[in-house]
């Protein structure tokens, strides 16, 4: 058996099967089999009872893409299109995360997995992209991915997994980082300003990027992570 890899989970209102409106706790299938395909054993970890005792039972972390990150926990007052607000998951995936770090868990923040991570260090998000930037190509609309190219910082660990040129990739948010919070850096960068990656400046294996490489079957940053471990 490889790495065992923990990934975040969803607890949302599904339909499966012969059972219709259940809450379940779920993930998109792409970030098991991306992890498997990688080495690694993936278990996933629904934000339930105290999920950050198991920081020591893990050999790596994933911080999976969700709603959006109760805008209390960095000082600011809701915007109006801030949605799927799960406070319980905000609690349970931030201790997760501080006993992560504290571990030197190596760490991959997917989309909400990387805003968890900067508003947790310090940092801030802006709410509504498009009110920034003037345009919805982050988020196209409702399940449908935007394919914009982020380029990569010379120099740093994600450079060194995807290269330095501008590479395309799947895009599904509509909130970014606005204040970098200390300890992390920017490593990848949309041609319209948007922070689209950052890593840890301690050295340690603390990725995470802003848009989705298990809906793009991007294999590289997976097959890092498990080989961290």
């Amino acid at each position: 058996m490889g790495p065992v890899i923990g990934i975040t989970s969803y607890v949302e209102t599904a339909s499966f099967t012969v059972w219709q409106d259940t809450r379940a706790a779920l993930l998109p299938y792409s970030y098991v089999e991306q992890v498997v395909r990688a080495g690694g054993q993936p278990v996933l970890l629904p934000p339930a009872g105290s999920p950050a005792g198991l920081a020591g039972r893990l050999d790596g972390l994933i911080l999976a893409g969700g709603g959006d990150i109760d805008p209390a926990r960095y000082g600011a007052e809701p915007h109006e299109r801030s949605g799927y607000v799960r406070k319980f998951r905000d609690e349970a995936e931030f201790a997760l995360l501080a006993a992560a770090l504290d571990a030197g868990l190596p760490f991959l923040g997917i989309c909400r997995g990387l805003q968890v991570l900067n508003v947790a260090l310090g940092g801030s998000l802006h709410q509504h992209l498009p009110d920034l930037v003037g345009h919805t190509d982050h988020c196209p609309g409702p399940g449908r991915f935007g394919h914009l190219p982020v380029t990569p910082v010379p120099g740093t660990r994600l450079a060194k997994v995807l290269g330095e040129e501008p590479v395309a990739v799947a895009h599904y948010h509509h909130q970014a980082v606005d204040r970098l919070a200390p300890g992390l850096t920017v490593t990848a960068t949309a041609a319209d300003g948007t922070i689209e990656a950052v890593e840890s400046t301690s050295g340690a294996f603390t990725m995470a990027v802003q848009w989705h490489p298990e809906a793009a079957e991007e294999h590289a940053l997976f097959e890092a992570l498990v080989q961290a471990c």
